[in-house]
């Protein structure tokens, strides 16, 4: 039995490189459960693909797609036509998708078109915010999946209300926090650690790329200014993201403390939230990693798909109005940030319950 494991962007590799070690185990136990790693190509910069597979020991994709930049309905067009021809030469048993990007929404409805089932990993988080491209994926993914794999009784309830059956939801955990558990003794300074002279607990990070802050650049330099007088002159790591660069090049003033890096590999990412005061970000997978290692998360957005990591983690939504950043950043350095707790599961075991899930549907499918 073949399955197809779609990877695609940076948060996808993270996602699927423990659900490959957990197939590799099954196999060597005699399942009879193969699979072919198909890249899209979404992102395609060695600092957003090309490292991950190298630091979690992915390997060599057995099929890469290629499509390359583009907008929204070029990248998917691209990834449809050229999984299609994929499936058409050698179909799989099942087409496996993770997360919600581009290539999960555009992969799983070639598949169904095709009469390959799909299987959604990260399954029925919602954010209710039709304005981030995520969420459409997310609705349009989740509207033709047969299995889901949840991370969360909150996106369980958002599948039920949907009409989706309790046979065909699966809460297993997340895996992101799998590869996070599993290359904790890895995380190691990135070369800039010692020429910043940051400390463990003495600097911040952010991570900015959503339109709403990034877009405009008066409200991005607002932003910025609020980040600057709230964090009271310690150092503020900056890893932009492509699509924040353009904009930042049209701004002058930025706070002196402010350190604009490359987008960092993930065991030096990692490293450095792990040992931040707190992540400033607009991210929804950087929160389930802060929750996990007990890091204060305040995150510009008004809504998250991922409130488990407010309700019980340690993130707070601040939203995108700048004035809001600062009595939250005051709570901060007044040692007032709640504490926060890991959800049920996100243990690093959950590859594991989603290989032993696929063994006994696909078992009894065929």
């Amino acid at each position: 039995m073949l399955i197809d494991l779609i990877a695609g962007a940076r948060p996808n590799f993270m996602k699927i490189a423990p659900i490959i070690r957990a197939l590799e185990a099954s196999q060597a136990a005699g399942s009879p459960l193969r699979y072919r790693l198909v890249h899209t190509g979404q992102h395609y910069d060695a600092r957003l693909s090309g490292d991950f597979f190298t630091q979690l020991g992915i390997p060599e994709p057995d099929v890469n797609l290629e499509v390359g930049s583009g907008t929204q309905a070029e990248q998917t067009a691209a990834i449809m036509i050229r999984y299609e021809k994929v499936l058409l030469e050698a179909r799989s048993d099942l087409c496996l998708v993770v997360g919600d990007v581009t290539s999960t929404m555009a992969c799983a409805i070639t598949a169904q078109k095709l009469c390959v089932p799909v299987a959604h990993v990260e399954g029925g988080i919602r954010s209710g915010d039709w304005t981030m491209p995520e969420e459409i994926n997310r609705m349009a993914t989740d509207a033709i999946t047969d299995w889901f794999f949840t991370t969360s009784e909150v996106a369980n309830a958002n599948l039920r209300r949907s009409g989706v059956g309790e046979e065909r939801i699966f809460f297993v955990g997340n895996t992101m926090i799998d590869t996070l558990l599993a290359h904790l003794d890895r995380l190691r300074p990135p070369p800039f650690w010692d020429e910043l002279q940051l400390q463990p607990g003495r600097y911040f990070v952010v991570t900015l790329h959503r339109p709403a802050n990034v877009d405009e650049s008066a409200n991005f330099s607002r932003l910025l200014d609020a980040i600057g007088q709230g964090t009271q002159g310690w150092p503020v790591i900056f890893p932009v993201h492509p699509r924040t660069a353009k904009t930042l090049r049209e701004l002058a003033n930025l706070p002196a403390h402010l350190h604009l890096v490359e987008p960092q590999p993930y065991l030096e990412f990692n490293y450095l939230v792990k040992h931040a005061k707190a992540v400033i970000t607009d991210s929804g997978g950087i929160t389930e990693e802060t929750t996990v290692l007990g890091i204060p998360c305040l995150t510009l957005r008004d809504t998250t798909e991922r409130p488990e990591t407010v309700t019980i983690g340690t993130n707070e939504l601040i939203g995108t109005d700048p004035d809001k950043l600062a009595p939250a950043l005051a709570r901060l350095m007044a040692g007032q940030w709640k504490q926060g707790a890991i959800p049920e599961l996100w243990d690093g075991q959950t590859a594991e319950r989603i290989v032993a899930v696929l063994e006994k549907v696909l078992s009894f499918k065929f």
